[in-house]
């Protein structure tokens, strides 16, 4: 079968709350598309959002430890709330999803569903990275990357009026724009950790908006998308 990888973002899944709304629209499209696709299976990879960021704020408060000081424990708060997140989603697709969570990607085996869901692994990766390395387990050549954004830019459009738009950008290029650090709750459009591998592994990301869920069917179906292509 084909196996393709949606890394959902945590903001599309639950910005502060889960998006009840958006999640039973984006139950409905998975299962439309399977069903019409019987030879294809999705991986998908949910994050942290809204309720990462908010227990992270917590933590800091509560402790007085400045950002970007207790990485460890910060990122810790954050796989937590993926987890939760992600195990909404697996109880959403019921019976289509066999396995549980997955939140180890190097100890996955067992794929005998069609949908996989997995969340966040241990400090130091996102579920970004998480997303690369079950596309390298389970042989998917290309990961959507869903957030709040619809495509790559030159540089943050919030801050920078001159940002462009991207279609289509190198590994290389890229990798540059985003660094080689991964930050807990750092926002980027691909995790720097992340895009090394997938980089390394010649895979193909896509990076869209998660809530255009016409395009979302487009890419599945290999049709016209609007994203940026990395790779």
């Amino acid at each position: 079968m084909k196996t393709m990888i949606l890394s959902v973002g945590g903001s599309i899944v639950a910005p502060e709350f889960p998006d009840c709304d958006f999640l039973k629209s984006f139950v409905s499209t998975v299962k439309d598309f399977l069903a019409k696709n019987p030879e294809n299976r999705l991986i998908l990879v949910i994050g942290g959002g809204g309720p990462a960021r908010i227990y992270q704020k917590a933590f800091r408060e509560v402790t007085g430890t400045a950002a970007g000081s207790g990485a460890d424990a910060a990122d810790w708060i954050g796989i937590m709330a993926t987890r939760l997140n992600a195990q909404l989603v697996k109880a959403s697709f019921g019976e289509l999803c066999a396995e549980p969570v997955v939140t180890d990607p190097t100890a996955a085996t067992e794929f005998t569903g069609r949908i996989l869901v997995a969340a966040g692994w241990k400090p130091g990766f996102s579920t970004d990275n998480d997303a690369v390395l079950l596309a390298e387990k389970f042989g998917g050549s290309t990961v959507v990357n869903l957030s709040n954004i619809e495509k790559v830019y030159t540089d943050d459009p919030r801050k920078n009026p001159d940002a462009k738009p991207l279609d289509t950008i190198s590994w290389a290029d890229f990798c540059k724009m985003v660094g080689d650090e991964w930050v807990p709750g750092k926002n980027c459009p691909f995790d720097p950790i992340a895009s090394k591998k997938a980089s390394s592994l010649g895979l193909k990301v896509i990076c869209a908006g998660g809530k255009n869920l016409s395009n979302i069917r487009a890419i599945l179906e290999g049709q016209a998308y609007i994203g940026t292509t990395i790779g």
